[in-house]
């Protein structure tokens, strides 16, 4: 118990040496303009292609309040309902920091917002594809509870030095997963539900996959962090996603 202890609170320490103030009032007038143009027009091209539960966390967090959101507001909303928490950070941060924040319901977001002529593509994550994208589900306790677990299944793959594992069943879940809904496909993951492109691309082009989902095919299945994915895992519900990522232990992750 000491030793879990000690491993728990450097881990902490560590991924807190990544945050930093979110400054929101350095955002510009501008910046709170891109954000509006951004939320109105995804919202509008989402329409009923997204799962309800993410047009529900909308609404929860009060996210179609005008400007940039601040993270001390969301997580007032957030953090008494599911014990997630957003914080600022100034990019990327490394796999093993990302997947100890989600371990223990931290989430990052980045403390900047593109540019209008960066609006369609923006290669590392800002903060509209971080609270549009990701904070929507987080409102959500069993989706909240698998996010966390995938935190904690990548965590232990680190550790063994199979990572890649962990972060593949990451991408084709949370980030790029599709999932049927009252008969139809729609979008679940949080990369395609803030991509204007790719949103419409993953559910109607004929150029790509779309297989059935399971932990294994996810975990032994590539991704591209630059381009249109070229294959997209479907379930047949959120349900489904939740019960099979949460049934997976990290001993099974690593024989897959």
């Amino acid at each position: 118990m000491l030793q879990e202890t000690i491993t728990r609170d450097d881990r902490a320490r560590h991924w807190e040496d990544y945050v930093v103030p979110q400054n929101w009032e350095s955002f510009t007038e501008d910046d709170h303009v891109v954000w509006d143009l951004l939320f109105a027009r995804q919202v509008d091209l989402l329409g009923t292609r997204v799962v309800s539960a993410f047009l529900d966390g909308i609404d929860l967090l009060k996210l179609a309040h005008p400007g940039v959101p601040d993270v001390e507001g969301l997580n007032a909303i957030l953090e008494p309902r599911t014990g997630w928490r957003t914080v600022a950070v100034p990019g990327l941060v490394p796999d093993e920091i990302f997947f100890a924040m989600l371990s223990e319901r931290v989430f990052p977001v980045g403390n900047f917002i593109r540019r209008r002529d960066q609006l369609d593509y923006l290669e590392a994550p800002d903060c509209f594809h971080d609270m549009f994208g990701h904070i929507p589900m987080l409102a959500h306790h069993d989706y909240a509870d698998m996010t966390r677990h995938v935190g904690e299944l990548g965590v232990a793959a680190i550790a063994a030095g199979e990572g890649d594992r962990a972060a593949r069943l990451y991408w084709h879940s949370v980030e790029f997963g599709l999932a049927k809904e009252h008969g139809e496909l729609k979008i679940l993951g949080a990369g395609l539900a803030s991509s204007f492109g790719e949103s419409h691309f993953s559910l109607e082009s004929d150029a790509v996959e779309r297989l059935p989902f399971s932990v294994g095919r996810a975990v032994q299945t590539p991704y591209k962090h630059d381009a249109f994915q070229p294959r997209y895992l479907v379930s047949e519900s959120v349900e489904q996603t939740i019960a099979d990522v949460m049934a997976l232990t990290p001993e099974e992750m690593l024989a897959l």
